[in-house]
């Protein structure tokens, strides 16, 4: 079972294109692997730290609970942003801990590994 993870930018010109985008990806991703998404979560791009974030701590909260056994997010920076590296690695050790492993859904970064 799979959570499906979606924090994109809400951008002016084309509202929600990149949240739609994450969220066609990380379906065909899914598919793609036999995975079944459970649940979609999403947050609005902007705190850069995830557990000030609904949606993540949904994500949290259903590892914590042994319900999702993978967590298929766009790329790193969906979890945090790139300047904020640091809280990236913790969370993926911390679903880790629980269970759950961390899946890129965007085709350059699909088969690398989750560091």
């Amino acid at each position: 079972m799979a959570v499906l993870y979606v924090c994109a930018d809400r951008g002016t010109q084309m509202r929600g294109l990149a949240a739609d985008r994450a969220e066609s990806e990380g379906r065909a991703f899914a598919e793609q692997h036999g995975l079944t998404v459970t649940e979609v979560v999403t947050d609005a791009y902007g705190d850069p730290h995830p557990t000030r974030r609904p949606g993540w701590l949904r994500v949290r909260a259903l590892a914590e609970a042994g319900t999702v056994s993978q967590v298929l997010v766009r790329w790193p920076a969906a979890i945090a942003p790139d300047a904020a590296r640091e809280f990236q690695g913790r969370e993926i050790r911390w679903l880790e801990s629980r269970g759950a492993r961390v899946r890129y859904t965007w085709a350059p970064l699909a088969n690398a590994a989750v560091r």
